[in-house]
């Protein structure tokens, strides 16, 4: 992918961000869609000193492309789009299912926490050349009015339990009623199975396990449906 043949305003952002990081694109391809997303080749720079084992906090999830998105992707890509159905992604990152779910037909918006979060996001959606995105600065704790979706998709988001709560708040805002939430996150997640407990008491829940295979060892994913009992 040749960075010069992004659009104007996407290329401005490119080389904003490309004179504070190490960074280049890497194709990913889910089915028949073929994606750009831009990496972060040195860590320590989006670190900045900090040093994420005294905090877990202090390490930026959201530069990684984990499993559990490429899983997710491959699910929605697999999910024909017959209708105009809109999408949120939360905690997006690099946003390759919402990307995915782009290239299949949906409308999206990718959401997350930080500007330059969602400046990757939108270098990575044009990129890829999909237009029918849109992008939304979303805090969970803090969140604004917000308009609601048929689908809503989350990879790897649930880090911290304090953030249950807000993100069930969040839930409750954006889910169009008869809607559908997808969650993907590594089985080995510890905070999974206390965030679902909490859930079931507003969702009827359904899981699946998907393998993904890697030449460091295979991941197990558990996918995961959440629907209102109401």
């Amino acid at each position: 992918m040749d960075p010069q043949t992004l659009p104007a305003s996407e290329l401005a952002l490119y080389n904003a961000i490309k004179t504070r990081y190490s960074v280049t694109f890497e194709p990913l391809r889910i089915r028949e869609h073929l994606l750009h997303l831009l990496q972060f080749t040195d860590l320590e720079q989006v670190l900045d000193g900090k040093d994420p084992l005294k905090d877990v906090s202090a390490f930026p999830f959201w530069i990684k492309l984990w499993e559990a998105a490429i899983v997710l992707s491959e699910f929605i890509a697999g999910m024909p789009c017959e209708q105009p159905t809109s999408v949120l992604e939360l905690g997006a990152g690099l946003g390759a299912p919402g990307l995915t779910a782009a290239a299949a037909g949906y409308t999206v918006t990718l959401s997350d926490y930080e500007e330059m979060i969602l400046e990757v996001e939108r270098i990575n959606a044009a990129a890829s050349r999909l237009t029918n995105m849109r992008f939304a600065m979303l805090d969970w704790r803090n969140p604004p009015e917000m308009e609601r979706y048929d689908v809503i998709l989350g990879a790897e988001i649930l880090f911290r339990e304090e953030f249950f709560e807000p993100l069930l708040g969040v839930l409750r805002k954006a889910l169009k009623p008869g809607g559908v939430i997808y969650l993907a996150h590594d089985i080995k997640r510890r905070s999974l199975e206390p965030f679902l407990k909490m859930a079931e008491q507003e969702y009827r829940i359904a899981a699946s396990q998907r393998k993904l295979k890697s030449l460091e060892q295979d991941k197990i994913i558990l996918l995961t449906r959440l629907q209102p009992r109401h």
